[in-house]
């Protein structure tokens, strides 16, 4: 990452440039964070994010652009008013918690690095989360969605066909979708393709014989050319498909379908997730499918399928 991009990044609405030991800080922190931690674009995304808006506050907090002495005498109040500010403008725990644990990261590396030492981000406490659970959509909705309409000669209802097996078929994150390459294509022969997904973490995904159909069938009626290290999906100016359309597909299909609001690409996720939960399936088997590096991050399916569980005996007991 470049100094210009670095500067790009953290000056905004035209105020003043940060001081040059604090830019050079930052751009060793992300350069840090994308080669030797492995982050995905989407986590520098939002820790660069995250941190413009901190060094923001404090330059009008502090009325000069800051440096590396401004962020060491940072003391908790002055952070607590950073959340604060941010929580009035609107941002929910989830995101506050986030930028928490970004800014902590930063404090940690400035301190490895020998450049500052202060711990008044640790003794903040991390904003209190809502526990939700997933909202996966039940297997004889799932089926309808992917099922769309009649495949026929529409390369774009194709398309948006095989990338939604993929999503309930084998779990796929909608980045892991749109990211295949034509080389990467699950044909009919193919049934396990190897995902890089989030923080650099590789798996093998089985892929069943109808996704592979899809897929085919939507190569095959494809009006564009697909260069092999090309996107294997691309929109209907042949460019790489953007996520978007396939929320806007699958909105277009909720009326029709009798669909909760609920239903999105990532709630196929956690459909292939639950129902394969449902189905008997180990749970240290469906952490690998999904590429979660903790166990704890999928069990929170158990909680999903035992609401489920409930939900049916409280509407079938006689004694309900």
């Amino acid at each position: 990452m470049t100094r210009a991009k670095i500067d790009d990044v953290l000056v905004t609405d035209g105020e003043l440039p940060l001081a040059d030991d604090l830019l050079r800080a930052t751009s060793g922190w992300l350069t840090f964070l994308e080669h030797e931690r492995g982050c995905s674009p989407a986590t520098l995304a939002s820790y660069e994010r995250d941190l413009r808006q901190f060094i923001g506050f404090l330059k009008r907090d502090l009325g000069h652009p800051p440096c590396l002495g401004d962020l060491a005498r940072i003391d908790i109040k002055t952070v607590r008013r950073f959340l604060s500010a941010r929580r009035r403008d609107g941002a929910a725990s989830r995101s506050l918690s986030r930028t928490v644990s970004a800014l902590r990261t930063f404090y940690r590396w400035l301190e490895n690095t020998g450049l500052v030492a202060n711990r008044a981000l640790a003794q903040v406490a991390m904003p209190r989360i809502p526990h939700t659970l997933p909202k996966p959509l039940t297997v004889e909705k799932a089926a309808a969605l992917v099922e769309g309409e009649s495949i026929g000669d529409d390369w774009i209802n194709a398309r948006d066909i095989a990338v939604l097996l993929l999503l309930y078929g084998a779990g796929l994150r909608i980045s892991e979708a749109l990211g295949l390459t034509r080389r990467d294509a699950p044909l009919p022969g193919r049934d396990v393709i190897r995902i890089v997904g989030k923080g650099g973490k590789e798996r093998l995904v089985p892929i069943l014989p109808v996704t592979q159909r899809a897929v085919a069938h939507y190569i095959a009626l494809c009006p564009y050319p697909l260069e092999p290290d090309g996107a294997l999906f691309l929109g209907a100016k042949g460019g790489p498909l953007s996520p978007r359309l396939i929320q806007l597909a699958i909105a277009r299909m909720r009326d029709a379908l009798t669909l909760p609001e609920t239903a999105t690409p990532h709630a196929l996720r956690h459909s292939f997730a639950t129902h394969l939960l449902a189905a008997g399936a180990d749970l240290r088997q469906i952490q690998e499918l999904l590429g979660h590096a903790s166990l704890s991050t999928t069990q929170v399916y158990t909680e999903v399928d035992r609401e489920r569980i409930l939900a049916v005996y409280d509407r079938a007991h006689p004694r309900s």
